[in-house]
């Protein structure tokens, strides 16, 4: 019999990385068409949900559409079965397709859109355009036998702890003695009841993201020999993470405006781009942003960013960009296709992992309204 995923955990794991709290307040993100509650054969990863892509998906044989742009971006007064929109929504239900949206938080995850945009830019040495969220550090301190010291810091790596910077499986040790007189209802792992009990123990230490910390606990309980767990939970003053939207990054080699510009459509499979700025200037420091890169001149200028990497710009934001001084390449707002592929082998590496047998797809569709001659 095939292993299958269940629709519950397969999100589970998705917002283990691209959490719903990352999003923006009002943000229609999560699921939006059908049920979870089932197992998946096929998911398919998409940008958009338009009827071209709904139409792929039967034909496929998707359960599962993990989208990025919610199909239900503003609220319905009614589902008019004559209209295009509610054809679509009339087509998953018939075919028991789900619909689930990661927006905002997807472009705000690590790793997420705003990453992969930067990383096939070739950025170096990458941070936050605009910060939205911050994840604070805690330290976790457990105590166990020397025997099982391996499996529980395994454990704790494995749930997320120990990551700092480019470094992981980061903890420390030490070595002492631990004590304990187990109970007439007790049922101890080492020990005798009624009888005090010395045990060579070592102390690991490791530090994590608090949201981790539910996971990092059911982590040392599952690799823990002891009936009782000791552990100590810490909160810390380190600087936390910034998380946020956009991303500012330096290029491995300066190249012109235009070079520059030709090199975007390239990277990022741009139909075509639209250029701010005199194009025999020097690129070496880029702002890339996801989307609608509007809101966001200011503090793509702020950055002293050399030139800002975006979609959607209008032409008075235009003007004053140029009046700013900051150069703009506009490739687009479908340039966040890229998540199709990134996200699809995110997830095929839980599956894989997991040994599940669900497949999981790229959507083919094309979806960008524009097309450019």
């Amino acid at each position: 019999m095939s292993k299958l995923v269940s629709g519950q955990a397969i999100i589970q794991e998705f917002e283990s990385w691209s959490k719903k709290k990352y999003a923006e307040e009002g943000d229609p993100i999560g699921l939006q068409v059908g049920s979870l509650n089932k197992k998946i054969k096929k998911v398919m990863t998409a940008l958009d949900v338009l009827p071209n892509v709904v139409e792929e998906a039967v034909n496929e044989g998707v359960d599962l559409i993990i989208a990025h742009h919610p199909i239900l971006y503003r609220p319905l007064k009614k589902i008019n079965l004559d209209t295009a929109q509610g054809k679509m929504i009339e087509t998953l239900i018939k075919h028991d397709i789900a619909v689930y949206a990661a927006h905002t938080n997807l472009d705000v995850a690590p790793g997420g859109v705003n990453d992969m945009l930067a990383e096939a830019l070739g950025l170096k040495d990458t941070s936050v355009l605009v910060e939205t969220f911050q994840r604070e550090l805690k330290k976790v301190v457990v105590f166990v036998p020397a025997s099982h010291q391996e499996e529980v810091r395994n454990a704790l790596a494995n749930a997320g702890a120990g990551s700092i910077g480019e470094y992981s499986d980061c903890t420390f040790t030490s070595q002492g003695t631990g004590r304990f007189k187990p109970t007439d209802h007790a049922q101890p792992f080492i020990g005798k009841a009624g009888a005090l009990e010395s045990v060579d123990e070592v102390k690991i230490e490791s530090i994590f993201y608090a949201d981790h910390q539910a996971a990092i606990i059911n982590a040392i309980k599952k690799a823990h020999p002891y009936e009782e767990v000791a552990y100590d939970i810490y909160p810390l003053d380190n600087e936390p993470e910034k998380l946020g939207l956009g991303r500012i990054g330096q290029l491995e080699t300066e190249m012109s405006l235009e070079s520059f510009a030709g090199f975007v459509k390239e990277k990022l499979g741009a139909g075509g781009v639209r250029i701010v700025g005199d194009l025999q200037s020097t690129i070496k420091k880029v702002a890339v942003l996801g989307g609608d890169g509007n809101k966001f001149i200011n503090a793509a200028r702020f950055s002293g960013a050399d030139v800002f990497v975006s979609g959607d710009i209008y032409y008075h934001v235009a003007h004053d960009a140029m009046i700013e001084g900051l150069q703009i390449i506009d490739a687009g707002h479908n340039i966040e296709k890229i998540m199709i592929e990134g996200v699809r082998k995110k997830l095929l590496a839980f599956l894989e992992e997991k040994r599940y047998e669900t497949e999981i797809i790229s959507s083919q569709e094309k979806t960008d309204p524009f097309q450019f001659r």
